[in-house]
C-alpha cells in the first residue's frame, strides 16, 4: 500500500498532511450566500468505510512513507488525553489510503469534526473528493478508545474548490453505539474572526519518525499575522498533521481550549519551521453552521 502526498503550497506529506463563536466573533449575517460545498456518503459507503479501516490499515498507513525525524520544534504530548484530537483517516482520489489530523468540536447536532479543506478534496479541483472517511478521536498506538465515526458528509468552501483558498473543512460523523461524537469525547469551542496574536498549541498525528502517526505531538508558541488571510505559529510538524487544530488558551489539564485555525501547510518542503492556517472568518462559520445541518 503506497500513502501519497496531499499537501497544498509548500508542506509534502501524507496530508499535513460551533455553535455559538467565542472570543472576537464576526456579526451573523441574514440571507448569506451559501459559499459551501457539501459531499455526503450513503449508508452503504459509511459501512465500507468502517469495513475498509481495519487496526493494520490504520497502523500501516503511518508507517508506509519515511518523512524523515521530527523535528526539534514538535514534542511529545505527554499531559492528559486530548480526547477531541484524533487521526481522520480517508481514501484519496488516487485511491490510496492516508490520513489527517482533525477536531470534535462544538455544535447544534454534537457531531462535527474540523480539519483542513485538502484533508476533504484537493485544491482547486471540484471532481477531487476523497472517500472512505472514519474519524477516530484520541487515537493512541493502535488504541481506539472512543470508537471509529464514519463520516456522513463533508464540507469545504467553494473557494477551495475552485482556487485553493480558505483550507477549512468541516464533517458531520454518525454515532457510535447510540452516542454522538461530543456526548462522547465533548468538543472544542470555536472563535470565529479571533485576530493573531497569544499562544497557541498546535497539535497533530505527523508521520515522521518514531512516531509514525501513532502519538500525538504537539509545538507552542505565539501565533502571528500572514499573507493570504493566513496566521503562523513556529512548528515543524509534517505531514499527517494537517487539519490538527490551533488551540487558543489551552488547559493541559482538560484538554480543553478555543480553536482558532487548523493545521494547513509549513513554510519549506523540508525543515520548515513555521506552520501556517488559515484565519477562521465568515466563510469557516457557513462551513462549520452547514455540517450543523448535515
Amino acid at each position: 500500500m503506497r500513502v501519497a502526498p496531499a499537501l497544498p503550497r509548500t508542506l509534502a506529506a501524507l496530508a499535513l498532511v460551533v455553535v455559538p463563536a467565542l472570543g472576537t466573533a464576526l456579526p451573523a449575517t441574514a440571507a448569506a450566500p451559501d459559499v459551501t460545498d457539501t459531499v455526503t456518503y450513503t449508508p452503504q459507503e459509511r459501512r465500507a468505510a468502517l469495513a475498509h479501516w481495519t487496526p493494520a490499515r490504520m497502523k500501516e498507513v503511518g508507517s508506509a512513507v519515511d518523512l524523515g525525524p521530527t523535528g526539534p520544534l514538535t514534542k511529545k504530548w505527554t499531559g492528559a488525553p486530548v480526547k477531541t484530537v484524533g487521526r481522520l483517516f480517508f481514501v484519496n482520489q488516487k485511491g490510496e489510503d492516508t490520513y489527517c489530523t482533525a477536531t470534535a468540536v462544538k455544535s447544534g447536532n454534537r457531531s462535527v469534526v474540523m480539519a483542513a479543506g485538502h484533508c476533504a478534496r484537493l485544491p482547486a479541483s471540484p471532481d477531487n473528493t476523497y472517500s472512505d472517511l472514519v474519524f477516530v478521536p484520541g487515537y493512541d498506538k493502535g488504541a481506539r478508545p472512543y470508537g471509529v465515526f464514519p463520516v456522513r458528509a463533508s464540507v469545504t468552501p467553494r473557494s477551495w474548490a475552485q482556487d485553493g483558498e480558505n483550507d477549512i473543512a468541516a464533517f458531520t460523523v454518525d454515532p457510535v453505539g447510540g452516542r454522538t461524537l461530543t456526548a462522547t469525547v465533548g468538543g472544542q469551542p470555536v472563535a470565529f474572526g479571533r485576530p493573531a496574536g497569544g499562544r497557541i498549541t498546535a497539535f497533530g498525528y505527523p508521520a515522521t519518525r518514531p512516531q509514525r502517526g501513532e502519538e500525538l505531538l504537539y509545538c507552542a508558541g505565539p501565533s502571528k499575522a500572514a499573507p493570504r488571510q493566513e496566521l503562523s505559529v513556529p512548528c515543524d510538524m509534517s505531514g499527517g498533521a494537517s487539519g490538527g487544530p490551533w488551540l487558543a488558551d489551552f488547559d493541559p489539564r482538560t484538554g480543553l481550549g478555543t480553536l482558532v485555525s487548523v493545521n494547513s501547510h509549513g513554510d519549506a518542503l523540508d525543515h520548515s519551521t513555521a506552520m501556517y492556517g488559515p484565519v477562521l472568518g465568515a466563510t469557516a462559520r457557513q462551513v462549520h453552521e452547514r455540517a450543523e445541518r448535515a
